[in-house]
C-alpha cells in the first residue's frame, strides 16, 4: 500500500469512525436496552417469587449463551454488509452433528471437537469466498448455504443422536467456575465480549469495518482489502457458530440432527435490537450484549409464567420488528441537524409498540381468566 493510500485510509477511518462526547453516552440507544432491562427485572419479580433466585439465574444463563457467542460475529458481519448470516443456526446443527458422528465412531472427544471447529470455520469460509469473491448477495448465500448444511447434519446422523460424552466435556455446558454459581459457558463469552469488543472499537480492523459499511466503495478505493475481511468476518462467524453448536451439545449432553434449529431469528434480533444498524456502518458489542440480557431475561420470565415456546416466538419476532422502527424514530426525534420530522415513520413506529404492548395485556389477560378458571 503506498503512502498517499495509506493517508486516504486513514482519512476515511478518521471519517466513519464513531465521534463520542460526554452527553452523546446518555443519549445513545444502549441507555435505553438498560431501561427496558431495569423494567422486566421489576416486572418479573412482582410476577413471580422464583426470578431472582441466585440458582434459577445461574441455570437459565448458560441457556442463551450460544446465542451470544453466535451473536458476537453477527455484530461484526450486519455492520461491514448491511446482511445477515442466516447459515449459523444450520453450521451449529452441522459441526455438532460432524462431533457427535465422530464420537460414536470412536474418535476421542476432543479431537472430534476440534475437527467440528475446523469444519465451521471451512463451511463460514465458503460463506465468505461466495460473497467477498463472487460477489454474491449474503442473504441469498447464506439462505443456501443455511438448507444445505443442516442436510448435511441429517445424512450424518439420520433419526438418531449421539450422546454419551464424558463429562470432561460437558463441563463446558453444564459445569461453574468453582467456588461459584457462573456457569464456564458465561464466563468463556464474557470473555470473548470483550475480545470482540475490544476489536471492534479499539483496532484498526474494527474502523475497517465501519468504514466499509458506511462506503464500500470508497474504502476499497482507498486501498482498504475490503473482500479479506469479509472473508475472515464470515470465518469467524463459522468458528463461533461450531463453538455455539460444541456448547449446546455439552449443554444438553447429547446431539441430534435439528439441534439449534431457529436460532438464526434469536441472533440476529439480539444484535439488531442492541443498535446494530440493519443497513450496515453503525453497532457496538455493548449494545448487543444488553439486548442479548434483555432477550434471556424476558424468555426467563416467561418461563416462569408458563409461556408456551411459540408465545415466546412472537415476542422475539416483534422484537425484531421493534428494534428496527425505533431506533430509526429515536434518530429522527433526536435529529440536531435536521430538525424535519418524518411523522409517517413515527405513527407507524408507534402503532407497532402499541400492537406490541396489546399483545402482552391480552396474555396476561387470558392468562388469568384461564388461572381463574382453574
Amino acid at each position: 500500500m503506498t503512502q498517499h493510500s495509506e493517508t486516504q485510509s486513514a482519512t476515511l477511518i478518521k471519517e466513519f469512525a464513531p465521534r463520542r462526547s460526554f452527553l452523546a453516552y446518555f443519549q445513545r440507544w444502549e441507555w435505553l436496552l438498560v431501561l427496558l432491562i431495569a423494567v422486566v427485572i421489576v416486572a418479573n419479580t412482582r410476577l413471580s417469587p422464583h426470578f431472582l433466585d441466585a440458582r434459577n439465574i445461574s441455570r437459565t444463563s448458560s441457556d442463551f449463551m450460544e446465542l451470544g457467542l453466535m451473536m458476537l460475529p453477527m455484530a461484526f458481519i450486519i455492520i461491514t454488509t448491511g446482511s445477515v448470516d442466516l447459515s449459523v443456526a444450520s453450521n451449529l446443527g452441522m459441526c455438532a452433528s460432524f462431533m457427535g458422528w465422530l464420537y460414536m465412531h470412536g474418535v476421542n472427544i476432543w479431537v472430534a471437537a476440534l475437527a467440528a471447529l475446523v469444519l465451521g470455520s471451512l463451511a463460514g469460509f465458503l460463506n465468505g469466498t461466495l460473497v467477498a469473491r463472487l460477489k454474491l448477495p449474503p442473504l441469498v448465500v447464506t439462505l443456501g448455504t443455511y438448507a444445505f448444511y443442516r442436510g448435511v447434519a441429517y445424512v450424518l446422523l439420520g433419526d438418531q443422536a449421539a450422546r454419551g460424552y464424558p463429562k470432561a466435556f460437558t463441563y463446558i455446558g453444564q459445569g461453574k467456575i468453582p467456588g461459584t454459581l457462573i456457569p464456564f459457558s458465561v464466563a468463556l463469552f464474557i470473555v470473548l465480549a470483550i475480545i470482540f469488543g475490544l476489536i471492534l472499537h479499539r483496532t484498526v480492523f474494527g474502523r475497517y469495518a465501519f468504514s466499509i459499511g458506511n462506503n464500500e466503495n470508497a474504502t476499497l478505493y482507498s486501498g482498504v482489502p475490503v473482500a479479506r475481511i469479509k472473508i475472515i468476518l464470515f470465518t469467524i462467524s463459522g468458528f463461533m457458530a461450531a463453538l455455539a453448536g460444541l456448547v449446546l451439545a455439552a449443554r444438553f449432553g447429547s446431539t441430534r440432527p435439528d439441534i439449534g434449529t431457529g436460532l438464526e431469528l434469536a441472533v440476529i434480533t439480539a444484535a439488531v435490537l442492541g443498535g446494530v444498524d440493519i443497513n450496515g456502518g453503525k453497532g457496538t458489542i455493548i449494545g448487543a450484549v444488553l439486548s442479548l440480557l434483555l432477550i434471556g431475561l424476558m424468555r426467563f420470565g416467561m418461563g416462569l409464567l408458563n409461556v408456551q415456546g411459540q408465545v415466546q416466538g412472537i415476542v422475539i419476532g416483534l422484537l425484531l420488528i421493534l428494534s428496527i422502527l425505533l431506533p430509526n424514530i429515536a434518530q429522527q426525534v433526536s435529529s440536531v441537524r435536521d430538525v424535519r420530522i418524518n411523522w409517517r415513520s413515527v405513527l407507524i413506529g408507534l402503532g407497532a409498540l402499541a400492537v406490541f404492548l396489546a399483545f402482552f395485556l391480552f396474555f396476561f389477560w387470558s392468562r388469568a381468566l384461564v388461572i381463574a378458571g382453574n
